[in-house]
């Protein structure tokens, strides 16, 4: 993992997908899904992938993630269509966090298309578990 993507102290995959997941939630986003990509790409593990109601609160969600991160020395290799607010995609090397403004999200429906991935389990809170449903 580089240093870029890990930050000061390295975090396994799943172990930044929690983090970012829990960020995300945070940051007041919605609808939050983790899924284990782990065999099934070839550059990631895992996607967190969350909405915004607007392109100012998608926008607004990804600034303070990347914010939050980049105070713990964690920092992205990209980030991808911020200035639009519709799709913000956060490359943070094994984890990549997908924010959609809610009617792109459906219209991509990135979860059907990959519904071979694990999802992790969310609590009643929105906060992930550390459990994986099959």
């Amino acid at each position: 993992m580089s240093e870029l993507a890990g930050g000061p102290k390295s975090l396994s995959a799943r172990e930044k997908a929690l983090l970012l997941a829990g960020l995300a939630v945070d940051f007041k986003a919605l609808d939050l899904v983790v899924l284990d990509v782990t065999g099934l790409s070839s550059f990631a593990d895992f996607f967190v992938i969350c909405s915004g109601k607007s392109s100012r609160q998608v926008q607004g969600i990804a600034d303070n993630i990347q914010e939050s991160l980049r105070e713990q020395g964690i920092r992205p290799l990209g980030i991808e269509g911020h200035r639009e607010g519709q799709w913000v995609l956060m490359d943070y090397g094994d984890v990549i966090v997908h924010v959609f403004y809610e009617p792109v999200r459906l219209l991509y429906d990135l979860e059907s298309l990959w519904s071979e991935a694990r999802r992790v389990r969310c609590d009643h809170e929105g906060l992930p578990e550390s459990t994986v449903v099959p």
